[in-house]
């Protein structure tokens, strides 16, 4: 393991910002977001998969008025969010180091307002599709945490993945459902205030367009 590696680990460690295992309220947490680690009645907003929580930290200073919390299993990556955070002083933005597919242990239903998923990976592979992010088996999961009507976000640049998500949306029970395929030539482009993950940078200055959705969870239940 890399030497900035374990320095970032250490830092995590020591870190307010950061929830992982062995802090007291890793196991405490659920439900008590607001009580117990941001002291406010806020929103919560989550973004999945968050690597070094670039939305997370960036939606933080447009919205003071909300709690963020970014989500990755990869500690080091969760580091580079939680050191930039503390470096501007945001108190209403928050790490978490667990898997996705547990998010029900960590937050209580209808405990989250809004959630973004934002260049997760595509698994392309056929075998694989039931890891992506946005498939029924996730999305379950982000319908029992989420108030109702709740926000979805999605950002990617792979089509095969969009179209994926559309589809499985719009047989769960969306509402308000805005699509594009270029978000930076759309109307949704301000909405964005700028903010792009590395994998977006890179995507961007190579010429791939962006696509981009949001909508709004509606029922509480649902048969597939």
């Amino acid at each position: 393991m890399g030497r900035k590696k374990l320095i970032r680990f250490a830092n995590n460690a020591l870190a307010n910002n950061v929830l992982e295992i062995g802090k007291p309220l890793y196991e405490t947490i659920k439900g008590k977001w607001n009580e117990s680690y941001f002291l406010n009645q806020n929103p919560i907003v989550l973004e999945l998969a968050c690597g070094k929580g670039e939305y997370s930290v960036g939606l933080a200073q447009v919205y003071p008025e909300k709690n963020f919390i970014g989500i990755d299993v990869k500690g080091d990556r969760l580091g580079f969010g939680s050191e930039q955070a503390i470096a501007l002083g945001l108190t209403n933005v928050a790490f978490l180091r667990a898997n996705v597919t547990f998010l029900q242990d960590f937050f209580a239903d209808e405990e989250v307002s809004e959630i973004w998923i934002t260049f997760p990976d595509p698994f392309n592979i056929k075998r694989s599709i039931r890891r992506r992010l946005t498939h029924p088996f996730f999305l379950e999961k982000y319908r029992a945490v989420i108030q109702k009507e709740g926000l979805l976000h999605l950002k990617t640049d792979n089509r095969e993945l969009f179209d994926f998500t559309i589809e499985e949306l719009q047989q769960f029970g969306f509402r308000d459902l805005v699509a594009t395929f270029d978000l930076y030539q759309s109307e949704l482009h301000d909405d964005h205030h700028g903010i792009k993950t590395r994998f977006e940078k890179i995507f961007t200055e190579k010429g791939f367009p962006v696509h981009y959705l949001r909508g709004r969870f509606l029922v509480k239940t649902c048969e597939f």
